[in-house]
């Protein structure tokens, strides 16, 4: 493992909670990576993510495209976003980070924070925008926050764009596994833990493309139907926070603990919360043929190690849930405009290329999707560095 480019922690001077920014890399002298709110927050896990948005980057290279990756870094804040203090220790950690956003950080919505929340808090912090570093890079500046502004007024169903792009992302990788391994639609069943941003959006794809969504888990437990949940009407009854009011069930929906989603019977399993909730000790309750990382580094090693010698296929991170981020840049460099069909059409033909690319890697090589993952980014950044450059 290579050593970040810049690695700090801040502690802030009114609650003594610490906050954390990891700059794995620079390309043209700019990084991309959002900030997250969690209580258990670490410098450890915040330079994983770190490492982890550098191979998103190289893995959306595309030499003819007019967006050109970024380097990888990750912020994040040791807190409950649900506490009281929340929100002031978020504008006073991105005050105490504004040199670093005004330069060479650019930063949004990630785990326990809305892009709504996280935009309140930059302007209070005396800053332009979260993602103000990139502006130099543009060759219309104005047209391009032009664009990236149309997009997020842009609504499907009463939901905003940048809510559903990166599940239309997940969502397309695991349909571009299914089709590869000729397993139908109809029938195939899934489970979702986490129905925020991107579990949700991830759910409604899937429930729309024609499988079952089976299994959903919030903070107060999962929700179970063997026949199929009404994905839209749980949708419909989350809070903020995405919790369910449970007073949608229906008589067929059964309530059980929060960690039931592991062993659900189902065919998919979608982590799309926090990180590392399947480990060693509970890996082999799992009895789902994949798993498809929607949540950053929700699998430990160990119980990937696990589950591939038990026939478990993990499609990782680094891939399935790139798409958030690379929709913006997408929009703000020009590939796609403000349009809801032109984004999800091309976040799908981006989503499944990439997908099979590394499936097919990982059956040449004779390793896992991670692996040949891994593999590919490592082969696309001294192509990126050579032609861009770090800090230039």
């Amino acid at each position: 493992m290579t050593t970040p480019l810049l690695s700090l922690t801040w502690t802030d001077h009114v609650t003594g909670r610490q906050g954390f920014l990891v700059v794995d890399r620079l390309v043209r002298g700019v990084s991309s990576g959002g900030l997250r709110m969690r209580e258990g927050c670490t410098l450890d896990e915040v330079t994983g993510l770190a490492r982890g948005m550098t191979m998103k980057e190289a893995l959306h290279y595309d030499p003819e495209g007019r967006y050109i990756p970024l380097g990888g870094a990750k912020g994040g804040i040791d807190c409950d976003p649900r506490e009281p203090d929340s929100y002031g220790i978020l504008v006073r950690f991105l005050r105490a980070m504004r040199p670093y956003v005004e330069s060479f950080w650019t930063t949004g919505e990630d785990l326990g924070l809305t892009q709504d929340l996280v935009d309140r808090a930059a302007t209070e912090a005396g800053l332009v925008s979260s993602i103000q570093a990139v502006y130099p890079l543009l060759d219309d500046e104005t047209a391009a926050r032009r664009r990236l502004a149309q997009a997020f007024a842009v609504e499907v169903d009463g939901i905003g764009l940048d809510e559903l792009a990166g599940g239309c992302g997940v969502a397309e990788s695991v349909l571009a596994a299914l089709d590869r391994a000729g397993v139908p639609y109809v029938g195939t069943r899934v489970a979702v833990q986490g129905l925020g941003t991107m579990g949700a959006a991830t759910a409604r794809f899937l429930a729309r493309a024609g499988l079952d969504v089976v299994a959903v888990a919030d903070i107060k437990g999962t929700i179970v139907n063997p026949a199929g949940l009404d994905v839209e009407a749980l949708l419909a009854a989350r809070d903020t926070y995405g919790t369910v009011d449970r007073a949608v069930l229906r008589p067929g929906d059964r309530e059980l603990p929060g960690d039931a989603w592991l062993s659900a019977d189902a065919e998919v399993l979608v982590p799309a919360a926090v990180s590392y909730a399947i480990d060693a000790s509970n890996q082999g309750r799992i009895t789902a043929r994949w798993i498809v990382e929607a949540a950053n580094m929700p699998v430990l090693p160990a119980a990937e190690a696990l589950l591939a010698a038990r026939g478990v296929t993990v499609l990782p991170d680094v891939v399935v849930n790139s798409g958030t981020n690379a929709w913006w840049w997408w929009t703000l460099f020009g590939d796609i405009g403000a349009d809801a069909e032109e984004a999800f059409a091309h976040t799908r033909r981006a989503m499944r290329a990439l997908v099979e690319l590394m499936l097919a890697r990982a059956e040449t090589d004779g390793t896992s999707p991670r692996a040949a993952a891994h593999a590919i980014a490592a082969d696309r950044l001294p192509v990126i560095a050579e032609r861009f450059g770090w800090y230039r």
